[in-house]
């Protein structure tokens, strides 16, 4: 490989893993499908194709391949153990605010989980005219149909999600304060605080991918959130050194929860509005962190605190 397709390839990496990840809601799918389509634009590099455009040509094929993935991926999430929630990423919080609005909504767990409502065929069509901005011809190019239906598969896209996506009005400066506001009362254990910052129907969802304790269902209701998270903290209080950190994670307010050594245990993200933090999604599968840095034992270190004691269980089945 010369240096000058390496370096073209390495351009190009960044287009295709904002595709594939929204596609599959999946760092280490999006990771295979984008190492795959790279090879194949260097493939056609090397047989001499003339690409008019490198990243339409990228586009195009991580698109497919991203189609073809999600099939099978939703065949592998129907077995799944528990609630399956996508994998969060770290996102800059100071990056460009014009940047950040427009893309930001595409990355967070909750469009995620509307977006695997949605057919491949769908998601693909939404995301590259919504996010991707590409225009109509463009899209039915790379996903093989007419324009016209690919305008119908984005109309339909776009009415479903309107219907399950729920909207709340919330400045940043409300987001912030409510931040800091919850993972201090978290810290704290504070009950009572932690309720006066829960909606009423607020939403608690696990996944621990049976690998991890986590809740087999989502939890409801202020109360219920509230004394399951003080439960939680409770336990990671037994821990000598273990720690929260406040990250921004799919453009949305969260933690990673770590151990003694700096290594992650899990990763807590909030979807705020209308003053208050409306659900909460716990994830500690460590399949789905290890793109966050080292690992750490949770398993081992529940086991180690007596997790299975009444009263104190990580992830109460109730």
């Amino acid at each position: 490989m010369t240096r000058d397709i390496s370096e073209l390839l390495e351009e190009l990496r960044p287009t295709a893993f904002a595709i594939a990840y929204r596609m599959l809601g999946s760092v280490s799918e999006a990771e295979d499908v984008v190492q795959e389509a790279l090879l194949r634009v260097h493939a056609a590099l090397e047989r001499g194709e003339e690409l008019a455009s490198a990243r339409a040509y990228v586009s195009t094929v991580t698109t497919r391949l991203a189609i073809d993935e999600l099939r099978s991926a939703r065949v592998r999430r129907e077995r799944y153990v528990g609630e399956w929630l996508p994998e969060p990423i770290v996102t800059d919080a100071g990056s460009d605010p014009a940047r950040e609005a427009e893309m930001a909504d595409s990355l967070s767990l909750a469009m995620l989980l509307v977006l695997e409502r949605l057919t491949p065929e769908q998601r693909a069509v939404l995301l590259l005219r919504d996010v991707f901005d590409y225009e109509y011809r463009e899209i039915a190019s790379i996903v093989g149909k007419s324009d016209a239906g690919v305008r119908q598969l984005a109309s339909r896209a776009r009415r479903l999600v309107a219907e399950q996506r729920p909207r709340f009005q919330t400045s940043r400066e409300q987001q912030d304060e409510l931040t800091r506001r919850f993972f201090a009362a978290a810290r704290d254990g504070d009950l009572a605080g932690l309720e006066a910052l829960l909606a009423d129907d607020v939403v608690l969802t696990g996944d621990g991918g049976g690998k991890v304790p986590a809740l087999a269902r989502s939890l409801r209701g202020r109360s219920r959130v509230a004394r399951t998270l003080r439960n939680w903290v409770k336990l990671g209080s037994r821990v000598p050194g273990a720690s929260m950190t406040p990250v921004e994670l799919g453009g949305s307010p969260g933690a990673l929860l770590l151990d003694p050594q700096g290594r992650v245990l899990g990763a807590w993200v909030l979807e705020l509005g209308d003053g208050y933090v409306q659900r909460i999604f716990s994830i500690v599968n460590p399949e789905k962190l290890a793109h966050l840095g080292g690992v750490g034992d949770l398993a081992g270190m529940l086991r180690a605190a007596g997790s299975a004691s009444d009263g104190a269980r990580p992830h109460p089945r109730r």
